[in-house]
């Protein structure tokens, strides 16, 4: 009866842990629109004003969505993570929220990057915004990639064992993608364009196909 009670509190624990990082992605995804305000137009208020207003308020759209895009993914995959995890420790506890941490912040930094994306970061090649920007999305990604090889570690017992196939593999070196081209914005930015750095998050699908279709026929090679 011990042995039942201390499974049933494990697992009602792991809930509560599983629970709260919903939580909080749902308030970080959610918060993200909150950084764009309603055009605000004095005197007298025409089509073509709202427009225009709107109009500059682009940049800060394209931060909002490719912003909601990835914390979105991150949620699948923390979703999926979870979904093969049977065990918990303090370690484990401390990787996630620090991986929270990163998730909650980045209503602030996709604000702080759309305030200056456009025509003013391009004209004066503000590197600031964008490096703060860069920098919460290579940490977010940092701690999902050190979460996957820690979880799928069979010392640690914290998933299946049927679960650590090659899928893993695929999903720790998926998790190195975000990152990787995220950072690759900054020397971009500082030793060529920003207008340029800008574009680089758009390969993050075109690299992820790539990298699955590797291991997928990796994977088939060895089958064989």
């Amino acid at each position: 009866m011990d042995h039942l009670e201390k499974e049933l509190k494990k697992e009602f624990q792991l809930e509560r842990m599983i629970l709260f990082s919903d939580a909080v992605f749902a308030i970080a995804i959610t918060l993200l629109i909150l950084e764009i305000r309603i055009p605000e137009i004095s005197g007298n208020v025409t089509d073509k004003l709202l427009l225009q207003a709107l109009a500059a308020l682009g940049p800060k759209f394209v931060g909002f969505i490719i912003s909601f895009m990835l914390i979105g993914m991150y949620w699948t995959i923390h979703h999926r993570m979870f979904g093969y995890v049977i065990n918990y420790n303090q370690k484990l506890l401390w990787l996630n929220l620090f991986f929270l941490f990163f998730i909650i912040l980045m209503p602030f930094s996709t604000g702080f990057y759309g305030e200056y994306t456009g025509a003013e970061l391009i004209k004066n090649q503000l590197k600031v915004p964008m490096t703060f920007y860069v920098l919460n999305f290579c940490f977010v990604g940092l701690f999902n990639f050190i979460m996957w090889i820690y979880v799928t570690n069979p010392k640690n017992k914290l998933m299946y064992a049927s679960a650590l196939t090659s899928d893993m593999k695929l999903s720790r070196a998926r998790a190195l993608v975000v990152p990787i081209i995220f950072f690759c914005m900054l020397p971009v930015a500082y030793f060529f364009n920003v207008a340029v750095a800008v574009y680089i998050p758009l390969m993050i699908p075109i690299v992820m196909k790539i990298v699955h279709r590797f291991y997928r026929e990796k994977t088939e090679s060895i089958s064989k």
